[in-house]
């Protein structure tokens, strides 16, 4: 019987000092010109530079990641939505550019949007019987960071009740320009998430019945979850004591 395998101690044959240098990351592709860019680079653990790192993640760096296009046959019931959906698109005479890419991972699909035809995309996959994605279940947003391009992506979780399916639209935009149409005249589910969404990113919503801030007070100036937002924080008191905002409880350099 063969012998069981066993980890080597740090600085034995075999360990992780011994691996060659220069290995690239697996999982992540280096970002491609006008692909929609699904992250940032990283370099370190938890953003902390310096003597502050105490994760032991320091050396980590990996490039901005952009999700691999999808080839069909995407497998299973994606290749009907998907053909259906390039269909409906064809015969309302949209511009082939209108899905910018088709991406299954982790068992999902997504598809990536321009913004200028997001509502009509919306209502193909609502109306078109082949489809049928009545419900939006789920309208969010996401920064990706100062460094990436088009760091601000809005996405839509949409179900097919009738089909007992899912699927996933972003479309992604500049922090300069926010802009995209509301789909609440399709979705009426959306209409607090993009409310939120706003609230928390800047995404701006044209055509959303009231896009006002639902989670901060109406004064409150910036958006929380951009990531070049301060970490800011208030002053709590317990029980005679006042605990500092986050930003003020520790330094790290």
């Amino acid at each position: 019987m063969a012998d069981k395998e066993t980890t080597p101690a740090p600085g034995e044959p075999g360990s992780s000092a011994e691996r060659a240098a220069g290995l690239a990351p697996t999982g992540a592709e280096p970002a491609r010109a006008g692909a929609p860019t699904a992250g940032r680079e990283r370099q370190g653990m938890f953003g902390v530079r310096g003597t502050g790192d105490t994760s032991g993640f320091g050396g980590l760096r990996l490039p901005a990641y952009v999700p691999p296009a999808g080839e069909r046959p995407y497998g299973g019931w994606f290749d009907e939505v998907a053909d259906a959906l390039f269909e409906a698109l064809r015969a309302k005479g949209l511009p082939e550019d209108t899905v910018q890419q088709v991406t299954v991972d982790r068992g999902e699909i997504t598809f990536y949007l321009r913004r200028d035809n997001l509502l009509e995309v919306c209502r193909i996959l609502r109306d078109d019987p082949a489809l049928r994605f009545e419900l939006c279940s789920s309208v969010s947003g996401v920064d990706y960071g100062p460094d990436a391009p088009q760091r601000l992506h809005s996405v839509y979780h949409l179900t097919s009740m009738t089909y007992r399916r899912r699927i996933r639209l972003e479309v992604a935009v500049d922090v300069e320009d926010p802009h995209l149409p509301s789909v609440v005249s399709v979705y009426p589910t959306a209409d607090f998430q993009e409310r939120e969404a706003w609230d928390m990113f800047g995404l701006v919503y044209d055509g959303h019945p009231a896009l006002t801030r639902i989670l901060m007070p109406d004064d409150w100036d910036g958006h929380p979850q951009r990531k070049d937002y301060p970490l800011g924080g208030i002053p709590v008191e317990y029980k005679g004591a006042e605990i500092p905002p986050p930003d003020q409880r520790r330094a790290y350099s």
